[in-house]
């Protein structure tokens, strides 16, 4: 049977409408789950499951606050130079970064937080850090060779990990012969530890964040990895990303981080094996 014409124009009309609803749709609900989000224990991981053994679980996470044009200088000491014995001044230019502020974000109110704000890491040897809260600050270095790894922070001590925010290089302090031999190389691929330290107590010890810096490598399957041995239970990092870890016992916990190959081989590099150990409170 013949349909009307105005039958036909009707149903055309409104398909039409029907189509240009449905592609009007935000890509919400195809989307959701895109980047591995995953919801964990009442809050939302993203990038990742967890990883969990004898107790311990790591939680990689990447939904910080992005700074993608934060940039950090330093501007003396200069790299290679001698500089007097004693307290050795910094002096760095920031910009598109706003030391002292919070950084907001889902992991602010989860993990240890300085109410200072956003700071500078400043590692020397990869000794535990220093935070600082302004671009000019002095601190005490015995003489010799050293290295001196600087990076923007976030308040709750997450690091911003692109090119921009960092700065590598070697130093000398005091009346000292420069070494013929570099103390490390700057160009080589080389592992920092960062996070956690010291003590953590009350709800800063439920979820302690681990994070490390690299240099010249990136992580991935099939290639470099960070092996992370926590209180002896080893978990094999292909992302550089900074993670949460819970289910900690109370008192010492240690931490070692190795920066590998494919196969497992340690990579060569001075700080590229590094322990620590830190205290939760009971």
């Amino acid at each position: 049977m013949k349909r009307p014409i105005w039958l036909l124009c009707s149903t055309t009309l409104t398909l039409a409408l029907l189509a240009s609803c449905e592609t009007s749709k935000p890509a919400t609900d195809v989307s959701a789950n895109a980047g591995g989000q995953t919801a964990t224990a009442g809050r939302t991981t993203t990038n990742g499951e967890s990883m969990e053994s004898n107790g311990i679980r790591l939680t990689p996470f990447s939904d910080s606050p992005k700074f993608p044009e934060a940039q950090l200088q330093l501007r003396t000491p200069v790299s290679a130079s001698t500089v007097p014995s004693g307290e050795v001044a910094f002096d760095y230019q920031v910009s598109n970064f706003i030391l002292t502020k919070m950084s907001g974000g889902p992991h602010m109110g989860e993990m240890a937080n300085s109410m200072k704000g956003q700071h500078i890491h400043n590692i020397v040897d990869n000794e535990p850090y220093t935070a600082h809260y302004e671009t000019k600050f002095t601190k005490a270095i015995p003489d010799g060779q050293h290295v001196v790894l600087s990076f923007l922070s976030r308040s709750y001590h997450e690091s911003l990990k692109h090119r921009g925010a960092y700065d590598l290089r070697i130093i000398n302090v005091g009346n000292v012969k420069p070494a013929t031999t570099p103390i490390i190389n700057v160009g080589a691929p080389n592992l920092f530890y960062s996070r956690p330290k010291d003590t953590y107590s009350g709800a800063d010890a439920k979820r302690i964040m681990l994070d490390f810096y690299l240099v010249n490598t990136t992580l991935e399957p099939g290639g470099n990895r960070v092996r992370a041995t926590i209180n002896g239970t080893e978990f094999m990092l292909d992302r550089w990303l900074p993670y949460q870890m819970e289910g900690l016992p109370a008192g010492e916990n240690t931490v070692k981080l190795e920066l590998v190959d494919s196969s497992g081989n340690l990579i060569p590099g001075p700080y590229n094996s590094v322990t620590r150990k830190f205290t939760v409170a009971p």
